[in-house]
């Protein structure tokens, strides 16, 4: 999700970097400060550059609250993603120059595609937009993933199978059922009593029903694995069909 980001800042191994190895994601935190943040002075990056401290993680968080990112030290993966970004819009302005032609023709070309898709309009590198799909997902309890647009997407397909209006008035449709006259029923004991009786004899119905669903899906669920086993195939070795 970061090579993007890392190829253009010619980061050595784009393709490569695991943000989960410890040492990797340190050694990297430092060289994205000391090659494109910048935002300590060279005297002041010692604490950073000591890898191997224990305290580091300490260090690690005051650099986030420094340059002012939303993210926390637990939040890796987003704040990684947001101090790339920082990067990049760093590394465009010391080379604006550089990048100014080359950024009119990449607009030019988008210009044709940008209505095509909906969520093509959307800054997917925004931690407010970043931090509003995480939200609804942990809302919605969706199964988080590295790509915020694919969340999103889940996002969507959830609320218009769910939560859209036809679908909550169909989850609220109460079942009719037809009348059952209890006395053509025979519970088979008898209670003492006339209305625990009749009570019995509704739980026995209801259960009755709640089996009869049952056998219902595994009805079908043996038709679907009649639908795969039972198809033979011809051995043409063995002159045979099936076995």
């Amino acid at each position: 999700m970061f090579r993007r980001k890392l190829t253009a800042l010619d980061y050595h191994n784009p393709a490569g970097f695991n943000c989960k190895d410890e040492t990797e994601f340190r050694n990297f935190i430092v060289w994205l400060e000391d090659q494109k943040i910048r935002h300590y002075k060279i005297e002041d990056r010692g604490n950073l550059r000591n890898i191997h401290s224990s305290d580091w993680p300490k260090f690690f968080e005051k650099y986030l609250r420094d340059v002012n990112c939303p993210f926390k030290i637990q939040d890796r993966q987003e704040a990684i993603d947001w101090l790339l970004g920082l990067a990049v819009r760093l590394e465009y302005g010391d080379n604006a120059e550089k990048y100014k032609d080359l950024v009119l023709d990449n607009a030019k070309a988008d210009n044709a595609t940008k209505n095509a898709e909906p969520l093509i309009n959307l800054d997917v590198n925004n931690p407010d937009f970043k931090a509003g799909v995480m939200a609804l997902a942990n809302l919605l309890q969706i199964q988080r993933h590295d790509d915020y647009l694919v969340m999103l997407k889940a996002i969507r397909i959830l609320v218009q199978e769910r939560l859209t209006q036809d679908a909550v008035a169909k989850a609220n449709q109460t079942k009719e059922g037809l009348p059952v006259a209890l006395d053509k029923h025979i519970l088979g004991f008898d209670t003492g009593d006339a209305v625990l009786n009749e009570a019995a004899q509704i739980l026995r119905l209801l259960h009755i029903e709640e089996l009869r669903e049952l056998q219902t899906k595994i009805n079908e669920a043996i038709v679907a694995v009649q639908a795969i086993i039972a198809d033979p195939k011809t051995d043409h070795r063995l002159g045979k069909v099936g076995r």
